[in-house]
């Protein structure tokens, strides 16, 4: 089938897709190379949360991402290394290097024991070990678990336990701007006690001094081994896990989502090239998301490689050594396809434009936004100042769960709306519905933003829960997977996505949810109950406000609230305004009415309603002045 390559291409792929799904998915699996070509595109429907891709088929995703480009890119760079310190070395890796690499990893796992269907958690900052161990694992069938370096042991300990990881690889020392995180120690304290932990596998720079201990094994030692032995790609069904992500979600418990080999393999290639349209030998893409999101597993562990592109690979931050980082880069590599947060578009930003004026970046092709919704301030400073009014913006739309991009501009193909995600990928069939499940049709129409039709890069389940699968995605609009999402849709056609209508803040383009918040901060001993919601931020685009009441009144802990939720989840979770309150607005039943919570917090205290259910009405009042003085 063919790619996108004009308008109505993208319009002919939309119809074919909506008319006979089936046809369509199996006719474009036939870019990917397999093992045994599947006759079935996917079976079970959303009223079950059952769907399968490709089942029948057999494949790897490194055939594709490695094999199949040593054909034809072998000598080609795949990856640029960029060091947190400019000063520093960078690297380079050839598509033959890196899969060379990425064969003995996988290896030293099998020497370990590691065999299809066991999972590796990787935590580590970004650098090629990361990428290189995340793709040996899938070459042998093992299923990885990146968890973002920046969560505490808690919640990393958490998480290995969900997965019940058989190894776990880390790095010594992850640098981050003018930060040396102990990662080792994160994991040791991580994995203390837990006996189902085989290995932890260390990588360290030479400068790093690491005393093995027990189940402890040096990375490059261990690789070593290895060196320049051939390990071919196992055999996996088109629905076997390749992944498992965790995301949070409206209850303090993580989701650990699960994604599929085939599937998600091919909606990762697809949009990838759909969206960015990276037609040059010489085009080179630069997504600067960390491997712990989903952003840096599809669009940049996975997408790029599948595609046989060159990409950056950046291991440190947009304001270190200052605010210039990001353009210097653009510049060196002479990046053509930039993709990065709103977060830091607004940061840069604010820092001035004296930063970026110097750097005239003549090689911007296209530019992206990803995990959040854009402001028309940042969407205009990001178009004019950094694509000189010249290049298109992608402002896509997409989750953890939907594997890939889902709504986007498609870079040269489709008309870009400052703020507008505007039209969906070919296969996905968005949907507006109100609380009563009623279709929202017709110019302006305005809803919950709901997918009527499945897609390859939907996620499989919720690992080890499929219940909660069902429950958190298909119960409250059965036949439908629900977003959590709220969207506008105008006569055109073109989604504007206006945020979650759930109990999840989005942080910097990071899931938070507000139960895991609160049960960090009930913690404390001091603390007799809490409520979380999220408010505007003009950096973060969405920041946490807690409104907590304490045994007392008087005492304000700040500080000490932030150190427990640190300590529970990590800094990128703490609040950045308490509100102390010597009552919660409260229904007669003990039901605290965070709807209330949230009309404060957004000053929209006139769309805050009828107050005389409640058992403290007064307390609405008192909440009001304190969030304005």
């Amino acid at each position: 089938m063919k790619a996108i390559s004009n308008f109505s291409d993208y319009q002919e792929l939309t119809q074919l897709a909506e008319n006979d799904p089936q046809s369509f998915w199996l006719e474009m699996s036939q870019k990917l190379s397999w093992f045994q070509a599947p006759k079935i595109a996917y079976q079970g429907d959303f009223h079950q949360a059952n769907v399968r891709w490709f089942p029948d088929g057999q494949t790897n995703i490194t055939l594709n991402c490695l094999d199949q480009q040593m054909q034809q890119n072998k000598d080609k760079v795949a990856i640029y290394f960029e060091p947190n310190d400019p000063k520093e070395e960078a690297v380079k890796l050839t598509y033959e290097e890196l899969s060379q690499q990425v064969q003995e990893c996988a290896l030293a796992l099998k020497s370990l024991g590691v065999k299809k269907g066991d999972v590796v958690c990787l935590y580590l900052s970004m650098r090629p070990e990361l990428l290189i161990s995340t793709l040996a694992c899938a070459r042998i069938g093992a299923i990885h678990s990146v968890v973002f370096a920046g969560f505490s042991a808690k919640a990393l300990r958490e998480r290995i336990e969900d997965c019940h990881a058989k190894i776990v690889i880390t790095n010594k020392t992850g640098l981050r701007g003018n930060k040396n995180l102990n990662l080792l120690a994160t994991v040791e304290e991580a994995t203390d006690g837990l006996n189902f932990v085989e290995k932890t596998i260390i990588y360290h720079r030479p400068q790093d001094q690491v005393q093995l201990k027990d189940r402890q094994l040096d990375y490059n030692q261990w690789v070593a081994a290895f060196a320049g032995q051939q390990c071919p790609a196992e055999k996996m069904q088109g629905d076997d896990p390749l992944f498992i992500l965790y995301t949070s979600g409206s209850t303090g418990r993580p989701k650990g989502l699960v994604h599929s080999t085939a599937g998600y393999m091919l909606w990762a290639k697809f949009s990838f090239e759909s969206v960015f349209q990276m037609k040059s030998e010489k085009d080179l893409f630069w997504c600067t998301a960390d491997m712990g999101w989903i952003t840096g597993h599809t669009y940049f562990a996975y997408g790029p490689l599948l595609n046989g592109v060159s990409q950056v690979m950046f291991e440190g931050v947009p304001n270190y050594p200052d605010a210039s980082r990001f353009w210097q880069i653009i510049e060196k590599y002479q990046v053509s396809h930039f993709y990065t947060a709103p977060t830091a578009i607004r940061a840069l930003e604010a820092a001035g434009d004296d930063y970026v004026k110097p750097y005239e970046m003549n090689s911007l092709k296209v530019l992206g936004t990803v995990g959040e919704p854009i402001n028309l301030e940042a969407w205009n400073w990001y178009h004019q100042k950094v694509g000189k009014s010249r290049c298109p913006i992608v402002d896509t739309w997409w989750q953890t769960e939907t594997g890939g991009i889902m709504i986007s501009t498609l870079a040269g193909i489709t008309q870009p709306i400052a703020c507008h995600a505007t039209l969906p990928l070919p296969g996905i069939r968005p949907i507006l519905l109100n609380e009563k499940a009623e279709v929202q049709e017709g110019a302006n129409a305005q809803g919950h933003l709901c997918i009527a039709q499945p897609w390859p890069g939907l996620a499989m389940s919720i690992w080890g829960d499929q219940k909660r699968f069902h429950e958190t995605y298909f119960s409250t609009y059965p036949g439908h997977y629900f977003t959590g999402d709220g969207a506008k849709r105008d006569q055109d056609g073109n989604y504007r996505i206006t945020g979650r209508v759930d109990d999840v803040i989005n942080v910097s383009g990071h899931r938070i949810g507000t139960a895991e918040v609160e049960d960090a901060i009930n913690l404390h001993p001091q603390v007799v109950e809490s409520a979380v919601v999220g408010y505007p931020h003009p950096i973060k685009g969405q920041a946490i406000l807690a409104f907590v009441t304490t045994l007392n009144e008087k005492q304000e802990l700040d500080q000490e609230i932030n150190q427990y939720i640190t300590q529970e989840i990590g800094p990128i979770a703490k609040t950045e305004r308490i509100i102390f309150t010597a009552h919660l607005p409260k229904t007669r039943s003990g039901k605290i009415m965070r709807r209330i919570l949230r009309k404060i917090a957004h000053n929209e205290v006139e769309q805050i309603g009828d107050t005389s259910t409640l058992v403290n009405p007064e307390s609405v009042e008192q909440l009001i002045n304190q969030f304005h003085n």
